[in-house]
Parts: structure tokens; C-alpha cells; sequence
């Protein structure tokens, strides 16, 4: 009975401690602590988000190439609309009545208790006269924000562009974007989002009932600063990405130049281009379909997803093969009647060059010379292990970068195909050798690369036997990437190196060089030129090259499609820009020949069903001009737009002035 009696006063003690635990707590929020009433929505206390500047991007030598400009979006929170003057709400934003009423509408469609915007992005004179009217329009309000701006309109996809967050966008986050913020889509934005946005800010603005702000509440107490996003410095070159634009103005094709010692990557061109400045501001979703349907498709990134044969800029890798095999030295020789016999079935070469030796054989890109050298490679542990052999081939070239993503800081980057043995036994039912995959031996057949791979490979040659990653960001705020310093070695002695890039330097510097007219005052620059066959069409321009021979300070890959030999357009743009970034400018009758090259017309013509498509003209909007205004854009993808619609137009006749003399041929 006594235990009985017990148990009934803990119970009841156990409530009232409960109790006194509750009114306590009731007391604090409501008497001494205000927070509650802070963080509850009312009609005069107003939680407004402030939204940090995106981080600028800066070039290696300091230059801003993406900064922020201040733009304002109009909010409006349904509920809190009151009857208003439509028409002096429209003039103030220079919109019709019509919209005002549309947007109003599609607000209250999104919620009608949270506030929502109205209109985005109004311009700096249409916010003054706002400001002081806006009295008049309860529910409303103006939040401030900034937005992209690319003072040298170039590199639209290396730098990407922002936009809306959707809802996926959200839902991935935990909780960091609501509607309305904005987030990097793709290229250099999208890859370092964390880093760029910053963080958000929150402040508690007490509002009267005149819709007036009347300042933070508490005096800012429960506030929360912005942080701004950190700046990033790129190992950019802007002197050189914008040279290289121009001089691929209406080709198709791309260019990447790489600090060979660094990894950094110096140019990174995308043909056709356009101004990133274009998917900026209200008028961007417009832009941006013009972009996805233009038959050029500027929006492909091609030097990380154009997927191209590495053609004759192939050999000097087989080359460093075979010498690291033992299977021939710098001595030996080849007979080359102009062809190659694999089999029942002929490798054209261009020039019937007689006994060759590998160092004239780079120089002159003779195709029977390598074919030789794929032969020995591929049968050297006999006729019967060639398929085995042939994979251990395959994997040691694999090392230089093929096959396979670099993992460079840029998303969507795309692995070129590199078959295996596998891959042929299927085909050919085990039944296959070295004359079935002869066309590798000369950078053809099932092999491609993108341009960044080949620049990659090139990068490996200049610093005799390895790499370090590619990479655009060098340094996030003051801290330098530590990341990128391992040296990635690709299995081929440093002696072996030295003979091969004796034929480079005699492709670009001796009289029976491919790339002759190519040759740089004061400068060894070392190269091969490539001439990759094209199904489609004519064939494509390739150039892989670094100059100085020693020390080297840049290495550079140059495809132009449908430009033909190698030695033509590929070979003299790069020269151009390693004359650029090594000397500063280009210097003597080379400057006017970089004129002529500018103007240059190669973009192929493309029919529909019904109609022939023009070529884009230097006058487009799309590729490397700077919109001054909406108007103009609107203007400019009008033009282009019925441009496309015309008639296929003749190339540019060239200036007979500077036109390149007639080159050395090579295959």
C-alpha cells in the first residue's frame, strides 16, 4: 500500500516539474527573447534575402575577363496587392499594361502569399523612377542582385553562362536555392558553382503601411552578411584566346594551347563562337535557342567534345614507340615508292620519297615510313601473337592521354574511341592483324581524340615524357591548386625524345618541312602538321606544335575542318599565336597574313530538304560580337536568322597580296 502511495507523488512531482518546464519556456519566448517574433511572418516585418556577387574570373596576368554588373529584380507578394495604377507602373518599367497584368497573373499562379518576381532584371533608370513611386504599389517591392558580364565578348563556352534554378536544381541542393536564385550551367561557372556563388545574406526589414522599408529590425541584430564568391584566376591568356577567336572567325574547329611545365591551359577555342554577353539578361532564353538551332552548333564544345582521328600529328608517337621498343633507331631506313602494300590493299602517301629515315620521315609526314614502323611494332613478338601485341600497343599509347577523359576542370567532356583487341575479335571473328588496322599507324581509322587530347600529347613531347593535368583555374582566391603538380608519365626514356623532336623542328624549319611557311623569326618552333581524312567532306586541317624547342613555353593543338593540308591554315594559326604569346605580337609581313587569315571563309555549306544554307557571315551576332543593347541582339539573331534562309554563297576570294604561297604537301 505504502509503495502504491509512493509511486502516486512521483507521479504527480514528475507533472508539475513538466509543468514548470513548459511555463518557463513560454515565459522566455514571449517576454525576454524577441526571436520568435523575428523569424514570424507579418505584414510590416519582411525577411529579404540579399544575393552575393558571383566570384570574377581573371586571366593569368591579372586581367578581369568575367566581372558583375548590379541589376534589379521587381517582387511582388499577391495577397498584399492592393488596387493599383496599372499604366503608371507599366511607364515606370517601360513595359505595356498588358504585361503588367500578365505578370501579375503568373505570380499569383506561383503563390499568392510569398513574394515572387514580377518582372527581372529592370535596368538601372527604370529602378530611380520606381524607387520613388513604389510607395504606391503595396505588395510590392525591388531586390537587388547582380549579373555576368564579359568585358572582351569572347569564350562563350569556355566561361559558360548562368541561370534560373529549376526544380531539380533545387531539390539536389539541401536546402541552398529557392526560386529565384541563380546557379552556373555550364563551363567554368558550372564547374566551380560552389566557389563562385558565395553565400546568401538575410535581412529583417521592418515595412510601415505605406509599403515604405523603415530599415532593419533590431538594428540588424538577426541579420545575416552576404559573402561574396571568391575570385578565381584562370591560366588564360586573354591576348592569345582572343587572337585565336578572330583568326578562326567563320571556320569550324577548335584550338588549345597548354603550358607544357604547368598543365596550364592557355587558349581554349571553340569555332563557331559566340558572345557569352548573349546569355545574359532577360533576352537570354531567346539567345539560347537561336544557339541550339543554329546548323554550326556553337554550343558544342568541341575542344573538349569534338572527337576528331589525330591524323599525321599521330606519328611522332609512334615514333617514341617504336624507338622505346627497340623495333627501329634513328638510323633506320625505308623504301617509299609513294605507297604502302598492307596486304592486298594500298596507304597512298603523298610524295614518293625513296630510302627514309625517321627524322625526314616526321618532316616530310611520310605515310609509308610509319606504316613500316606499325608493322614492326605489331609483329615483333611474331605473326601469331599479334592481336596480344597489338593491345600492349594499344595500352602504352593509351598512357599518352587517348581513349580516356583528362579530367579537366570543365563538365561534359567527352573521351575519343580508342579500340581494343576485344573490340576486333569481335568484329573479325578473331581472325585479324596488323593490315586490318594499318590506318592507326598514320593517326586514321578507329582512333579519335579530342582537340585537348592532341594538345595534351603534344604538352608530353615538349617535356620529354610526361604531363600534369590540364587545368583552367590556377589559383581560388589567394590559395594556389595544389592539386596539379603530380608529373604523369607515359613510359618512354627521355633519350628517345631528342630524334623525334629533331623531325618536328625540321617539319616547321627546313626547306622539305611540311610547315615551312610556318617558321616563327627567333623562335624554334617544333610541329607537325596533319591532313585527317573526312567521309564527309574535304578534309580537315591539323596542327600540333610547342615552341621554344628548349624550355618550351607553350604547346598547342590547331584542327580546322574541311581546310584541307595542314601546312594551309592550321600550321599558320598556330604560329601566329605562340609568335603572340612568346614575342608579344606578330611581327613583319606576318601581321598582314594574319589579316588575310581573319577573313577567311571555310565554314561548309549546309543544305536542307528544300533549301541551301549560307554560310554564317562575320556581320552574325553569334560568332564574337559584343551586343550593345537588347535592341541590337534582337536585331542581330534577326539578320542571322534570314541570313541562314538565303541562297549558299561563294568563299571570300583571298587578298593575293598575303595569300600564303603554295605549301609542301603531307598526308
Amino acid at each position: 500500500m505504502d509503495q502504491l502511495f509512493n509511486r502516486k507523488y512521483i507521479v504527480q512531482g514528475l507533472f508539475i516539474v513538466i509543468a514548470l518546464i513548459l511555463l518557463g519556456k513560454l515565459f522566455y519566448i514571449q517576454i525576454i527573447s524577441d526571436a520568435a517574433f523575428v523569424s514570424a511572418e507579418s505584414n510590416v516585418l519582411r525577411k529579404i534575402y540579399k544575393y552575393p556577387a558571383r566570384g570574377a574570373i581573371l586571366d593569368r596576368n591579372g586581367k578581369v575577363i568575367v566581372q558583375n554588373e548590379p541589376v534589379y529584380d521587381l517582387m511582388v507578394t499577391p495577397t498584399e496587392v492592393k488596387a493599383f495604377d496599372t499604366l503608371a507602373l507599366a511607364q515606370a518599367l517601360e513595359i505595356s499594361v498588358d504585361d503588367v497584368r500578365k505578370n501579375l497573373r503568373k505570380a499569383r499562379g506561383k503563390s499568392t502569399y510569398q513574394s515572387t518576381p514580377f518582372l527581372k532584371q529592370i535596368s538601372v533608370q527604370s529602378y530611380a523612377r520606381l524607387q520613388e513611386i513604389l510607395y504606391r504599389f503595396p505588395g510590392f517591392r525591388t531586390q537587388d542582385r547582380t549579373i555576368r558580364h564579359y568585358p572582351d565578348s569572347v569564350g562563350g563556352q569556355l566561361f559558360g553562362f548562368v541561370k534560373e534554378v529549376d526544380s531539380a536544381d533545387i531539390a539536389k541542393s539541401e536546402g541552398f536555392y529557392r526560386p529565384g536564385d541563380y546557379k552556373g550551367k555550364s563551363g567554368i561557372e558550372r564547374s566551380y558553382e560552389d566557389i563562385l556563388r558565395g553565400e546568401k545574406g538575410v535581412v529583417n526589414t521592418v515595412y510601415d503601411v505605406h509599403n515604405t522599408p523603415q530599415g532593419s529590425y533590431a538594428d540588424g541584430k538577426y541579420d545575416i552578411n552576404a559573402v561574396s564568391g571568391e575570385r578565381l584566376i584562370s591560366g588564360i591568356d586573354m591576348r592569345i584566346q582572343k587572337l585565336g577567336e578572330e583568326l578562326m572567325m567563320n571556320k569550324v574547329g577548335a584550338v588549345v594551347a597548354i603550358e607544357p611545365a604547368t598543365g596550364e591551359v592557355l587558349a581554349f577555342i571553340s569555332s563557331p563562337g559566340y558572345d557569352p554577353n548573349l546569355l545574359v539578361g532577360r533576352s537570354q532564353g531567346n539567345n539560347y535557342m537561336s544557339l541550339i538551332g543554329n546548323p554550326y552548333k556553337p554550343s558544342m564544345v568541341r575542344p573538349i567534345q569534338g572527337r576528331y582521328p589525330p591524323g599525321s600529328s599521330f606519328k611522332p608517337i609512334d615514333a617514341l614507340l617504336g624507338l622505346q621498343e627497340g623495333v627501329i633507331d634513328v638510323n633506320t631506313t625505308f623504301n617509299c615508292p609513294g605507297y604502302y602494300m598492307a596486304g592486298n590493299h594500298k596507304v597512298k602517301c603523298e610524295h614518293v620519297d625513296g630510302n627514309i629515315s625517321m627524322r625526314r620521315g616526321i618532316a616530310r609526314s611520310c605515310n609509308t615510313y610509319f606504316c613500316h614502323v606499325f608493322q614492326k611494332l605489331i609483329t615483333r613478338n611474331g605473326m601469331k601473337n599479334q592481336r596480344q601485341t597489338y593491345q600492349d600497343w594499344r595500352d602504352k599509347i593509351a598512357k599518352f592521354g587517348f581513349g580516356e577523359k583528362l579530367d579537366i576542370d570543365l563538365p561534359f567532356e567527352k573521351a575519343g574511341y580508342f579500340y581494343n583487341s576485344d573490340h576486333y575479335d569481335k568484329i573479325y571473328n578473331n581472325r585479324w592483324g596488323y593490315t586490318t588496322v594499318i590506318s592507326q599507324a598514320i593517326g586514321q581509322g578507329e582512333i579519335t581524340a579530342t582537340p585537348l587530347q592532341i594538345a595534351n600529347a603534344m604538352a608530353i613531347i615538349a617535356n620529354r615524357g610526361y604531363y600534369i593535368k590540364p587545368h583552367l583555374i590556377r589559383a581560388m582566391g589567394d590559395k594556389i591548386k595544389k592539386e596539379y603538380v603530380d608529373k604523369n608519365y607515359v613510359g618512354i626514356d627521355t633519350k628517345h625524345f631528342e630524334p623525334v623532336i629533331d623531325g618536328m623542328q625540321d617539319c616547321v624549319n627546313s626547306p622539305w618541312g611540311t610547315a615551312i611557311l610556318s617558321r616563327i623569326p627567333d623562335v624554334v618552333l617544333c610541329g607537325k602538321t596533319g591532313t585527317v581524312q573526312n567521309p564527309h567532306g574535304k578534309n580537315h586541317s591539323v596542327f600540333i606544335g610547342f615552341a621554344p624547342r628548349d624550355n618550351p613555353k607553350i604547346a598547342i593543338a590547331v584542327i580546322v575542318e574541311n581546310a584541307g593540308f595542314g601546312s594551309t591554315y592550321a600550321a599558320p594559326i598556330a604560329s601566329y599565336m605562340i609568335e603572340k604569346y612568346l614575342k608579344g605580337t606578330v611581327t613583319g609581313s606576318r601581321a598582314a597574313q594574319v589579316e588575310w587569315m581573319k577573313n577567311q571563309n571555310l565554314l561548309p555549306v549546309l543544305k536542307d530538304k528544300t533549301k541551301p544554307v549560307k554560310a554564317i557571315t562575320k556581320a552574325d551576332s553569334l560568332l564574337i560580337q559584343k551586343a550593345d543593347s537588347t535592341k541590337k541582339v534582337k536585331d542581330s539573331l534577326r539578320i542571322r536568322s534570314a541570313t541562314i534562309k538565303q541562297s549558299a554563297a561563294t568563299k571570300p576570294k583571298p587578298n593575293k597580296t598575303v595569300q600564303l604561297e603554295k605549301p609542301v604537301t603531307e598526308k
